[in-house]
């Protein structure tokens, strides 16, 4: 995660929740951390206190914000600039691949065969980009 200047996050406030579902954290007791009080969400602070950083298995990549006086300032991961290439990438390797592958079949269940085998390949990750890049 890039480092971001923020302002320094008071632990013994209460802040808006960065998920946007209008809850409040509010601080735990004896932690460094905040508990949402509406989505349940666990938050700890890193670098210094100036960036907060979701603890959730759910996600690929770590979720995290910075605060600028007013509201949090999403921080993303490096993980979202490496889907498109990695998609890219494995859509011409299977144009590469499995084209020729399926030109140079007799058989015309063979044919199908591979068609629909390099559509579901080409379709898998589109459909991880979509899965990172929905709850944006």
């Amino acid at each position: 995660m890039s480092g971001h200047k923020g302002w320094k996050i008071d632990l013994d406030s209460e802040y808006p929740c960065p998920c946007r579902r209008e809850g409040c954290l509010k601080p735990i007791m004896l932690t460094e951390a905040f508990g949402c009080d509406r989505c349940q969400q666990i938050f700890v602070t890193k670098n210094h206190d100036q960036e907060l950083e979701q603890l959730s298995g759910a996600y690929p990549y770590k979720r995290a914000w910075f605060w600028n006086g007013q509201r949090w300032i999403a921080i993303h991961s490096r993980w979202g600039e490496i889907y498109l290439p990695l998609t890219l990438g494995i859509i011409v390797v299977l144009l590469v691949v499995w084209l020729p592958l399926t030109l140079q079949s007799s058989f015309e269940v063979t044919i199908l065969f591979w068609a629909l085998l390099a559509l579901l390949l080409a379709l898998l990750p589109a459909f991880m980009v979509w899965l990172a890049y929905w709850r944006r």
